[in-house]
């Protein structure tokens, strides 16, 4: 990456195809199937497709950053989208949301943070401290209205209510291209059944709202006491899911069932 780094200079040169392709070290095809999906932005003049030096460089930027947990979930997360997501322990699960969160804060718009009380999980002053160390300028963020930690989550059945009154809050953001992203943990508290409810009420509500993402994060342990049949039920209430163990990092996307 570093003599690749060296050669992208001058970020207004266009590039031909065969050009960028070398210097990323890929075919042709590739990269022009990289120009027409969006991925790597393009402009074709004439016949022929051209990238700029300085949009070549932010494409390897954005691989590299893609390593780390926070740039995976960058790549992955959508606009709309309803998630949810598993962490083998609570250590993890604290990694996840600072990550969640700054995917939002780079992105713009508003970013909402529900804190169940859980001797597991982080006080609010807590999780506040580990977004500070994470890079997170969490005075300004606060002060802007643009980051709002809360202690725990509304009652059963509540969750899509209070959802649709942070939406109707922000038209504003909104109105300016931002996204509400909302980040829940998992609870427990109101009963498996009344907690399946809320998800698939949230995952309606986000099919009608085009700038909203909606997190919800359950320990693997709490997981594990479900049936097998509440587990699949869950699993497909969201439009995609997140494993997040020591061994490894799972995402995957929920299809629509397919024609027969």
């Amino acid at each position: 990456m570093g003599r690749l780094r060296e050669e992208l200079t001058g970020a207004d040169e266009l590039l031909g195809i065969e050009e960028a392709a070398r210097l990323l070290g890929v075919g042709q095809v590739t990269v022009w199937r990289w120009c027409r999906e969006g991925a790597l932005p393009c402009a074709k003049i004439g016949r022929k497709w051209r990238v700029r030096r300085g949009a070549l460089d932010e494409f390897v930027r954005r691989s590299e950053r893609a390593q780390t947990l926070t740039g995976r979930l960058r790549v992955f997360v959508g606009v709309p989208d309803n998630l949810l997501a598993v962490t083998q322990d609570a250590e993890l699960m604290r990694k996840l949301d600072p990550a969640f969160l700054r995917v939002g804060e780079a992105r713009g718009g508003v970013l909402v943070k529900y804190q169940l009380e859980d001797e597991r999980l982080p006080s609010l002053d807590d999780l506040r401290e580990e977004l500070r160390a994470d890079g997170m300028d969490v005075g300004r963020l606060e002060g802007e209205g643009r980051l709002r930690l809360i202690a725990g989550s509304a009652a059963s059945g509540g969750r899509p209510e209070e959802v649709r009154r942070l939406v109707a809050e922000v038209p504003g953001e909104l109105g300016n291209g931002g996204t509400v992203r909302v980040n829940f943990n998992w609870n427990m508290g109101v009963g498996l059944e009344a907690a399946l409810r809320q998800q698939r009420d949230l995952s309606e509500l986000v099919e009608g709202e085009s700038d909203l993402v909606v997190k919800t994060t359950v320990l693997e342990e709490d997981m594990d006491g479900w049936p097998g049949a509440e587990q699949r039920r869950a699993q497909v209430a969201h439009s995609g899911m997140v494993w997040l163990s020591r061994s490894g990092l799972v995402m995957s996307r929920v299809l629509p069932p397919p024609v027969l």
